[in-house]
């Protein structure tokens, strides 16, 4: 018999269809009156229309959310809190949004209600990344956690297919890698393994007919549980490398994660060859790294670095950088076998599952 920990994070969550129309009641719960809305740019128009469902209990918006959470962006939404009085946040959208929540959560313990639109997972979890001088930094504290989770199956109707599809593999990979965590457990196993299933089941659907509610609804369940996994184990090398090359390059997070997914779970799987093929079964791919492989291909997300940005010249700062502290990981992780993935990677070549079946030194 193997001993675990496993700590329950505590939060309210109420999935459906519809379930926006219960904002204003649970704002009120909280007894809170003065919500600040957040989104990015792009979804303004929905913050508006948030803000507006709220009437009185609005101060008004902050739409200056950007990806990987820059300090001196949480510095100019602060300004807002301070100068609107706002008693608590309500963040609109994806992982961007909701960690800038988060970061004004930290700053200045204010209530979150986290809305999600996208399949990021960040709202389940006491975890905050942020860049400071393009160096991505984490944060895990109890108190990052959101009040409540309003996932409107709604919402996500209108997610673009490939802003889907890269969502759900980023979701994917948080589940894959609690599956191997130095802290893994059975009950976090058991949930990865729903996770990941949901969502290979759903992609596919959605990329042919991305208003199918039934789609939808499981890859919206899918990156729930896959999010419960992200806050309750550790990660390892693959969101390492992805915060990486997120805060030093600026590269669109879930198409990094896209990318990365398949060469690092390739990397791992001569240390952890249980896990990958749990993995495998939840994809129903006879190999993980491949299967996966083929699946970011049938679906049409990004497969190379190269393609989302990434300068071949910083694959070596890239690899210095994932070697600069310890952190846990079943294969031992050196800078030249970091170098040698991220070549493949940068090409989008098959996962060299022979070599990496070799990393069993952990």
């Amino acid at each position: 018999m193997l001993p675990f920990v496993y700590t329950a994070l505590p939060m309210r969550v109420i999935f459906g269809s519809g379930t926006l129309v219960h904002l204003n009641r649970e704002l009120a719960a909280l007894d809170r009156h003065r919500a600040l809305v957040l989104s990015t740019p792009a979804q303004e128009q929905q913050a508006n229309a948030i803000a507006d469902q709220l009437g009185r209990s609005s101060v008004g918006i902050f739409a200056g959310a950007v990806m990987h959470t820059p300090v001196e962006v949480t510095e100019r939404a602060l300004q807002k809190v301070a100068k609107t009085g706002a008693d608590a946040l309500v963040s609109v959208g994806g992982g961007s949004t909701i960690g800038l929540g988060k970061a004004l959560s930290l700053r200045t313990s204010l209530p979150q209600i986290v809305v999600p639109t996208t399949y990021a997972g960040s709202e389940v979890t006491p975890i905050l990344g942020q860049t400071v001088g393009g160096r991505k930094t984490t944060v895990r504290d109890p108190n990052l956690l959101p009040k409540v989770v309003l996932y409107d199956v709604d919402l996500t109707l209108t997610l673009p297919g490939p802003l889907s599809i890269t969502s759900g593999i980023n979701a994917i990979a948080h589940a894959a890698e609690a599956l191997y965590a130095i802290n893994a457990n059975p009950v976090v196993s058991a949930i990865a393994e729903i996770g990941i299933a949901s969502l290979a089941r759903a992609l596919p659907r959605i990329r042919e007919m991305p208003a199918d509610r039934s789609a939808r609804y499981d890859a919206l369940l899918g990156a729930w549980t896959c999010g419960i996994c992200l806050g309750s184990v550790d990660m390892a090398l693959h969101h390492k490398l992805c915060h990486t090359l997120g805060g030093a390059f600026d590269l669109p997070h879930s198409e990094t994660h896209t990318a990365l997914l398949p060469y690092t779970l390739a990397y791992n799987s001569g240390s952890s060859p249980v896990a990958i093929q749990r993995i495998a079964s939840a994809l129903g791919a006879e190999d993980a790294p491949r299967g996966l492989f083929e699946l970011v291909g049938r679906l049409g997300a990004p497969r190379a670095l190269k393609d989302i940005g990434m300068p071949r010249e910083g694959i070596r700062l890239a690899s210095e950088l994932a070697v600069a502290s310890p952190y846990p990981n079943p294969a031992r992780v050196t800078q030249d076998r970091v170098h040698h993935l991220l070549e493949r990677a940068w090409e989008g070549l098959p996962p060299d599952l022979k070599e990496y079946r070799g990393f069993n030194d952990a």
